[in-house]
């Protein structure tokens, strides 16, 4: 603290703007003497306290409690009033912190002696050092109430008994901790926890081998087809290219419903006009093995076109000079793909081929338009061929069990959030420019 400035004011006391500001925003302000700053903060938080203080106090006792009166209190509109009280207080909070700040800033400016800003000055400092951050609040706000509040809404549901059998207002719903996660991996709890484990089981292990079987061969085949058109041997490239690309023009769903009859196994094209030359019929939407069959093949002409077109632009960038280089040194042909071609192609494009396996493992289209996820199996609540995605909308739509919904909808985002981080932080596209 400097002594020697004239104008320092030694006996003020940071601290005590710091107290002040803590008791009632804007006191600390009006202690540095920041009249208008401070009556600002004040009115801001005691219209705040007497127009959303009783909601905020009903809110927070609704998500305590869920309700009190079975027929009366709605178990879910007290658990979304609760969430909205809890952001409002997360707004309230970071105001107050910002309040705080000022007030100690301020304070301590002062005891330095050092000049502080008029509010007109402070008014014209705020606009030009923050005015990115006035147009970014308007859709933080907005992004906060449709994306954060829904998904809050989401994993608290996963934490209650909200089934077909227990729906308010008739039932008021409760708490009940990590129970159905227990249900869903070590089948504890309720008397059904062995149905659900085992569907589970079985659901998640189709989910991991479909996204990696079927995502890894529609990069294989559409980065086995760049390659060939990409030969200089290779005539007519324009016109083999647009028909490679042709099935990406077509609308997914349309295809789908399209495969959906070819395979059908009365009347489908493939058993009824191919197959019967060969005396064969296979049960492609009774069997769940030959169901993920069809699947796996339908799923790979869908993705392959988008990956042949991803890798045609990258394989053209590549320069000659690096070829000739390696014709030079005598690599051979497959050294050259191992080399140079490969890395190439997987430095420009690992971000997408990462998007590619999230999106297959959330590719709800498919499962549902080619057999609604079916067969059935028996002992399982879902069909042979759902995917976690799809099992949660048969759950929520169908079963109206909610919180078992909310609770694989949680471990699903968990999962491809936790992959997608991991994968992006180890990709060098992603990495800041002289860090890589």
């Amino acid at each position: 603290m400097s002594t020697d400035n004239p104008t320092a004011k030694t006996n003020h006391n940071p601290k005590l703007a710091v107290i002040l500001s803590i008791l009632l925003a804007g006191l600390g302000q009006l202690y540095n003497r920041r009249y208008v700053k401070g009556t600002l903060f004040i009115i801001l938080e005691v219209s705040f306290i007497l127009t959303l203080g009783q909601f905020i106090n009903y809110g927070i006792w609704g998500i305590m409690t869920l309700g009190t009166l079975a027929g009366t209190d709605h178990s879910v509109f007290l658990l979304i009033y609760g969430l909205v009280a809890l952001v409002l207080i997360a707004f309230a909070i970071t105001l107050y912190i910002a309040n705080v700040k000022d007030a100690k800033r301020d304070a301590i400016r002062l005891r330095d002696g050092e000049k502080v800003p008029t509010f007109k000055q402070a008014l014209r400092n705020v606009w030009d050092t923050g005015f990115p951050y006035f147009f970014v609040t308007p859709g933080l706000v907005m992004l906060v109430f449709i994306v954060v509040l829904p998904l809050l809404f989401t994993i608290a549901l996963a934490f209650t008994d909200y089934t077909q059998y227990n729906q308010p207002p008739r039932n008021l719903l409760s708490w009940i901790g990590f129970e159905n996660f227990g249900r869903l991996f070590f089948g504890t709890g309720a008397r059904d926890s062995n149905i659900w484990q085992d569907t589970f089981i079985s659901v998640f292990t189709w989910t991991v081998v479909w996204t990696v079987v079927a995502t890894t061969l529609q990069i294989a085949l559409g980065l086995f087809l760049a390659l060939l058109v990409n030969d200089p041997r290779i005539k007519f490239k324009r016109l083999i290219r647009t028909i490679l690309i042709l099935p990406w023009a077509v609308p997914a769903f349309v295809t789908i419903l399209v495969f959906a009859a070819m395979f059908n196994d009365r009347f489908g094209a493939i058993n009824t006009d191919i197959l019967a030359m060969f005396d064969l019929a296979i049960p492609w939407l009774q069997d769940p093995f030959w169901t993920r069959i069809a699947l796996i093949m339908i799923q790979t002409w869908l993705g392959f076109p988008f990956v042949f077109a991803l890798f045609t632009g990258i394989l053209q960038s590549i320069s000659k000079d690096w070829y000739e280089a390696a014709d030079v040194d005598g690599a051979s042909r497959m050294q050259k793909f191992r080399s140079i071609t490969l890395p190439h192609v997987l430095y420009a494009t690992a971000p997408l081929l990462i998007m590619q396996y999230a999106g297959n493992f959330n590719n709800f289209n498919i499962i549902y338009l080619f057999n609604e996820g079916g067969p059935a199996v028996r002992g399982q609540n879902a069909g042979g061929t759902d995917i976690l995605i799809s099992w949660v909308f048969d759950l929520t739509f169908e079963l109206n069990q909610y919180s078992m919904a909310a609770a694989i909808t949680l471990i699903l985002g968990l999962i491809v959030t936790g992959f997608a981080f991991f994968q992006f932080r180890r990709t060098r596209s992603f990495k800041e420019e002289g860090n890589i």
